[in-house]
């Protein structure tokens, strides 16, 4: 049996094609935050089961509690800005009914941005562990949470198709929360930053994405993603050497 999770709050320009998608599991599970909008009236047209639990910025207690209300064997952890495209969909099927030893799955990611799939740069290096049996998993990390499992893991060849910030506002909204999620995480693990850290660290990156992992290939919207991803690192050290300096 598989079970698919879904994470929900104000998702009702996403919560339908991510739920299309996903029809091929034995179950659903939606863990919703309290969503103030259509969310929960268009999850209700499908088949899926919904328990409301408020997030409290941290993502990997919300996903755990998932784990628990999971009746499959197993588990497969979808966000609502995400689809599991008909060639993944049997890819999933085939391996978890052939590769009876394999514990957990990885998967590639292709992000959508400004009407491109992007191709390289820091997106065609994300691996991501989202489908696992349910006994052994847990996850680990406040925010960019990770799934951790034991056993043998395999990557499967075909991506998940990923469909998020619909503008740049919504981009830099979104790296404004979970940069700050990420930084006070790091507070309390009581690590700290130098100064010049700071300034290095994002040019760095940026090379890293742009240059080196050959992010320029994508265009435009290559060079706006590895600008982005630089404007993140800085943002999470700054706000981590505040948190220091407000703090002693």
């Amino acid at each position: 049996m598989l079970s698919a999770v879904v994470l929900t709050k104000n998702e009702e320009v996403n919560i339908v094609d991510c739920l299309e998608s996903l029809d091929f599991c034995d179950e659903i599970i939606i863990i919703d935050d309290f969503s103030e909008d259509r969310t929960i009236q268009l999850a209700e047209r499908y088949r899926v089961k919904i328990f409301k639990r408020r997030l409290e910025n941290d993502f990997s207690s919300q996903r755990n509690f998932a784990l628990e209300k999971a009746n499959g064997d197993f588990v497969l952890f979808l966000d609502a800005d995400e689809r599991i495209s008909s060639i993944l969909r049997k890819e999933i099927i085939y391996k978890i009914d052939a590769r009876k030893d394999t514990n957990g799955f990885l998967f590639k990611r292709e992000d959508f941005l400004f009407g491109k799939y992007l191709k390289h740069g820091e997106t065609a290096s994300v691996r991501l562990l989202r489908l696992a049996k349910k006994n052994g998993a847990r996850w680990e990390g406040i925010v960019h949470e990770k799934m951790l499992v034991e056993g043998k893991t395999e990557e499967l060849e075909n991506p998940i198709l990923h469909f998020p910030h619909k503008s740049i506002t919504e981009f830099l909204k979104e790296i404004n929360l979970y940069t700050t999620l990420k930084a006070n995480e790091l507070f309390k693990e009581e690590k700290k930053v130098k100064f010049i850290t700071i300034i290095l660290y994002p040019k760095a990156k940026f090379l890293l994405n742009f240059f080196i992992r050959r992010g320029f290939l994508d265009g435009i919207e290559g060079f706006i993603f590895a600008i982005f991803m630089s404007f993140h690192s800085f943002l999470v050290r700054a706000k981590l050497w505040m948190l220091w300096q407000k703090n002693f």
